[in-house]
């Protein structure tokens, strides 16, 4: 069997396995007072070209997104998100548990559109009847999006102007940074990402990591914010486990340097695909191939090969996702090339 199912079915790098073992029996301090995650936290804020930058170490994603979102809102505001968000579909309804409802707007190939937030905005505040309704609180994106998809540096920047002008956050997810950074069609970098944003996260889960997001914020984190996680069951009493990770995938540019194999590997899939004549339902710039299958070929794919539904495309064929990782081999696609 191959997998394609998702960016995370490997455990991780070995040379965050062998820090691990290395760092193993050194007794250290809790909750992430560690001297490694004191170390990982200055080469993110190195790496940010960003000093002052406040980061935390969670587990996961939907935790880190469910934590941070419900940490800045006040009781009677949402959070707009593009339909596809993550927050809207796939985390079963995490933010709206927290008391926060999920503000949905369009979306443009996963992406949200600087004009259509500023329509949303102004359409809000000349409301007459705002004060009864869920204010919009903050802004979500990914990068790359849950379609691959990435947005430029100038879609950034315009989208971080909107947010500035209604004084709202701009929070993106990071699930798949890496892949994003590494992608040739990218135009954004981390600096550039603490300089638009308020809150991003840089993924380790989908990246090289056993477990484990940094969340970072560039310009200070909420007063107490540590006690908010904690508050919210999310702080891990072996911190340590985090920050020897992300202080690995930050040595020597380990995490760009593996988040390339996932590139490579994805465009090989994707340029084999053409070729053989199947459509793209969305080309995809990252590690994420959508395609559009017909039912029984899909079915008889499936016996070889996992791979991940993603939606109904007409009522004979299915949009099926391919994802590739940092530990995807070339061999591997070769194979699948074969079957297809």
């Amino acid at each position: 069997m191959l997998y394609f199912e998702n960016d995370y079915c490997e455990g991780a790098h070995p040379a965050l396995l062998q820090q691990l073992l290395t760092t193993n029996m050194e007794k250290l301090p809790g909750y992430g007072t560690d001297s490694y995650s004191s170390l990982a936290k200055e080469k993110i804020q190195q790496a940010c070209n960003c000093p002052q930058a406040d980061i935390f170490f969670l587990v996961g994603g939907t935790q880190t997104n469910a934590v941070i979102i419900s940490s800045l809102l006040k009781k009677y505001e949402g959070v707009i998100a593009a339909s596809t968000g993550h927050i809207s579909i796939h985390e079963a309804g995490a933010i709206e548990a927290t008391g926060h409802k999920v503000l949905q707007i369009p979306h443009r190939k996963g992406k949200i559109c600087p004009q259509s937030l500023q329509n949303y905005l102004q359409t809000f505040y000349q409301d007459a009847n705002h004060n009864h309704m869920v204010f919009p609180g903050m802004v979500y994106i990914s990068h790359p999006t849950e379609y691959g998809t990435l947005y430029t540096k100038s879609e950034l920047s315009r989208i971080s102007a909107v947010c500035r002008h209604y004084k709202i956050p701009l929070y993106l997810d990071g699930a798949r940074l890496g892949y994003g950074l590494a992608s040739e069609a990218a135009n954004i970098t981390l600096p550039d990402i603490a300089v638009l944003t308020d809150i991003f996260y840089i993924g380790g889960t989908k990246i090289g990591a056993l477990c484990g997001e940094a969340a970072v914020f560039p310009n200070k984190a909420p007063a107490h914010f540590i006690t908010m996680v904690k508050q919210q069951g999310a702080l891990l009493a072996k911190g340590r486990l985090l920050g020897i990770q992300f202080d690995a995938l930050f040595t020597d540019d380990l995490y760009l340097k593996i988040s390339k194999n996932a590139i490579k590997t994805a465009d090989k899939l994707k340029t084999a695909l053409k070729a053989k004549g199947y459509r793209l339902y969305v080309d995809s710039l990252t590690n994420q191939i959508f395609v559009i299958l017909e039912n029984t070929q899909m079915e008889a794919l499936s016996r070889s090969v996992a791979f991940s539904f993603w939606e109904t495309y007409d009522p004979t064929h299915t949009i099926v996702r391919f994802a590739t990782s940092w530990a995807t081999k070339m061999e591997d696609i070769d194979a699948l090339i074969e079957l297809l």
